[in-house]
C-alpha cells in the first residue's frame, strides 16, 4: 500500500492460519519486486526493546539503505522522515503501527530517516537492509525536532541512547551532508 511519502510502502505479507497455528511468508523476493522493491537485501538485524524506548531517527550517508521493517513480537509506532534534497515532501513524516498482530511491514527507501517507539511491553523488530551497516556512515536527526513535528505515542519520558539524544535538528543538517546521499 502506498503512503503519502513517495517510495514509503506498507506491506502485509501472505499468511495462512489453520488449527495448527500460523504460517507467515515474511519475505518473498518476487512479491516485493512486484511492489517496486528491486534492490537485494544484504543484511538482517533484530532489535529487542522495552516499552518507551525510542530508536532513531537514523540514516546513512554515502552508503544509504533501503529498509524493510517488521515486528515478530510486540508493537511499535514506526516512522519515516523524508530527507531527500529537493523532494516536495522534504521534512515530512509518515508513521504506522507495526505489530505481531497486524503483521504489517514498512518499506523505507534510501533518503529517509527511520525511527520507532515501542508501544508494547517488549518488541522484537526485524530489519532487512539493502546496504551493510557502516558506523562511519551512520547519522541521525533529532527524534523530537519540532520542525518535523512527529506525533509520537504518549508513553512517558522516552528511553533514548546517548547517541539518539545528541542528534541535530533538521535545520542543523547541512545541505552538503544531505546532498551527499547516493540513490540507486
Amino acid at each position: 500500500m502506498r503512503t503519502p511519502l513517495d517510495g514509503v510502502l506498507l506491506i502485509t505479507p501472505a499468511s495462512y492460519r489453520d488449527e495448527r497455528g500460523l504460517v507467515l511468508e515474511r519475505y518473498r523476493f518476487e512479491r516485493y519486486q512486484h511492489a517496486g522493491i528491486m534492490r537485494p537485501f544484504v543484511q538482517d538485524n533484530v532489535t529487542q526493546s522495552m516499552r518507551g524506548v525510542v530508536r532513531g531517527l537514523h540514516f546513512q550517508i554515502g552508503a544509504p539503505q533501503d529498509k524493510l521493517v517488521d515486528v515478530s513480537r510486540g508493537a511499535i509506532w514506526d516512522v519515516a522522515v523524508d530527507l531527500r534534497p529537493g523532494s516536495p515532501s522534504f521534512g515530512e513524516w509518515f508513521g504506522a503501527d507495526l505489530s505481531e498482530d497486524n503483521r504489517t511491514q514498512m518499506f523505507i527507501p534510501a533518503g529517509f530517516a527511520h525511527g520507532y517507539a515501542v508501544t508494547s511491553a517488549i518488541a522484537d523488530v526485524h530489519y532487512k537492509f539493502t546496504e551493510y551497516h557502516r558506523p562511519e556512515a551512520a547519522h541521525g536527526v533529532a527524534w523530537d525536532d519540532p520542525a518535523i513535528g512527529i506525533t509520537w505515542p504518549k508513553l512517558g519520558p522516552p528511553i533514548l541512547s546517548a547517541r539518539d539524544r545528541a542528534h541535530p535538528r533538521l535545520f542543523e543538517l547541512t545541505d552538503a551532508l544531505l546532498s551527499s546521499f547516493r540513490f540507486q
